[in-house]
């Protein structure tokens, strides 16, 4: 009797998407554990405002938040992006992500963001860097990957 293969795991591929939401834009991160998910939200959130392709890596900023549970560290954590872009004029285009349990209730992330100054000519920017509000946030396993998502209303 022949055994029959196994089935590959249905985990998605990470990626970023972006989507619209009324006259606001939808930032997505899809990803096989929440801090890849946390990761590929966070390149959503920079394809708002320019390819984070034609962003250099020179330079690396470490963020670390802690909240009580992933829908909260997912919305500071954003937060702490959008600060970078806004107040220090800088854009990402790497990330390398942490999600851990805390000691106590909640989850901790320790964040590596690799970047560069807004460079009006290289980056083109499709919006301006600035301070913005997240809503509609989620953060749940779905159809084999975990997914972030936020409407960003800029």
């Amino acid at each position: 009797m022949r055994e029959s293969p196994k089935k590959p795991r249905s985990e998605s591929a990470p990626r970023a998407e972006l989507f619209a939401h009324g006259a606001d834009i939808g930032v997505r991160g899809i990803g096989p554990t929440p801090a890849s998910a946390f990761e590929e939200g966070a390149l959503a959130l920079v394809m708002a405002i320019t390819d984070p392709a034609r962003v250099a890596a020179e330079s690396a900023v470490e963020i670390r938040c802690e909240a009580p549970d992933l829908g909260l560290l997912f919305l500071d954590w954003l937060n702490a992006l959008i600060y970078e872009m806004a107040v220090r004029r800088f854009l990402f285009g790497r990330f390398a992500v942490r999600v851990d349990p805390s000691t106590g209730s909640g989850h901790r992330l320790f964040a590596r963001a690799w970047g560069e100054p807004v460079d009006r000519v290289r980056h083109a920017p499709a919006v301006e860097p600035k301070g913005a509000t997240l809503t509609a946030l989620k953060v749940e396993f779905r159809d084999g990957a975990w997914v972030a998502e936020c409407v960003v209303d800029v």
